[in-house]
């Protein structure tokens, strides 16, 4: 049977070890470094329930994030994490497993300090990726039990951003160029209309993933078919939501690099106008 051979235990979390070819290892896991010896062997068959990082640079970040890290501490990560891969069976990246590591150990020291970075995007996160966002709350809430300090709920937003990354494998950085993206056309939507949005209601959940799904089209360059006649109508009846349209088309444009085409005003149009009428109609039965 294939098993891994100690090599030195950093802590009990965390091991350093050789597979069957003689690549160094770091094994991470729930107690897997616990009174382990040099040549003790760990069984392959228990690594389902483990990180392993083969990648040597992942491997020396690693080391340099938990150097200074309590035990306690990097106990409620490495349980994190383990209850992100029950709930995420594709959370297996190593990048991802040390940026999130990385980004929780960072918040810890910044809050030590009197420190809270707010989350410019929490309200559009917790709308776009509600699995993300609801595995995240989980970990916070069970994390805050054993930290020395207590996450606020921007982090869930941040950390629902981790898993994202992880499971689509997309960038972390574009993902909140995306985020920051869907966060300035809504701020331009309520200062055009001059009205304020409700973060927590349903039109406000529409409104945003149809921004996110145009912004999607644009990536991947998928053309919807344009209404030709529905396009002048909306000109005609709705020039100032109509214009805005082009104008959010425009900006989009600009942070994407890419061409939009000119259907995707029609849909943002019809979109806008809906949102507004909801928000009179709201204002008008209070």
């Amino acid at each position: 049977m294939d098993a891994f051979s100690v090599i030195k235990s950093l802590n009990n979390n965390v091991l350093i070890a050789e597979d069957t070819d003689q690549n160094e290892v770091i094994l991470i896991g729930k107690g897997i470094g616990f009174a382990k010896k040099k040549y003790d062997l760990i069984e392959s068959q228990t690594v389902e329930k483990l990180f392993v990082l083969r990648n040597k640079t992942e491997q020396e970040n690693y080391k340099k994030i938990i150097h200074n890290i309590d035990e306690k501490t990097l106990q409620s990560i490495v349980d994190s994490i383990d209850i992100i891969k029950k709930r995420v069976n594709t959370f297996t990246d190593e990048h991802a497993l040390v940026a999130l590591t990385d980004h929780i150990i960072f918040a810890i020291a910044r809050l030590q300090k009197g420190l809270e970075i707010r989350n410019p995007f929490l309200s559009e996160t917790k709308v776009l990726y509600p699995f993300e966002y609801e595995i995240a709350s989980e970990i916070v809430e069970y994390m805050n039990q054993f930290l020395p300090v207590h996450l606020p709920e921007g982090e869930i937003g941040f950390i629902a951003l981790h898993i994202h990354s992880a499971m689509e494998g997309t960038a972390l950085n574009d993902i909140n160029r995306y985020s920051q993206l869907v966060s300035n056309l809504i701020q331009i939507i309520e200062d055009q209309l001059s009205i304020t949005l409700d973060k927590d209601g349903m039109d406000y959940a529409r409104f945003v993933r149809h921004l996110r799904y145009t912004i999607e089209r644009v990536l991947i360059e998928d053309e919807v078919e344009e209404p030709k006649k529905m396009a002048a109508l909306l000109k005609e009846e709705y020039p100032v939501f109509y214009n805005l349209s082009w104008k959010l088309i425009k900006i989009m444009q600009h942070a994407l690099k890419k061409p939009i085409f000119d259907a995707e005003s029609v849909y943002l149009t019809i979109h806008l106008q809906r949102l507004y009428e909801s928000i009179q109609l709201k204002a008008k039965t209070k």
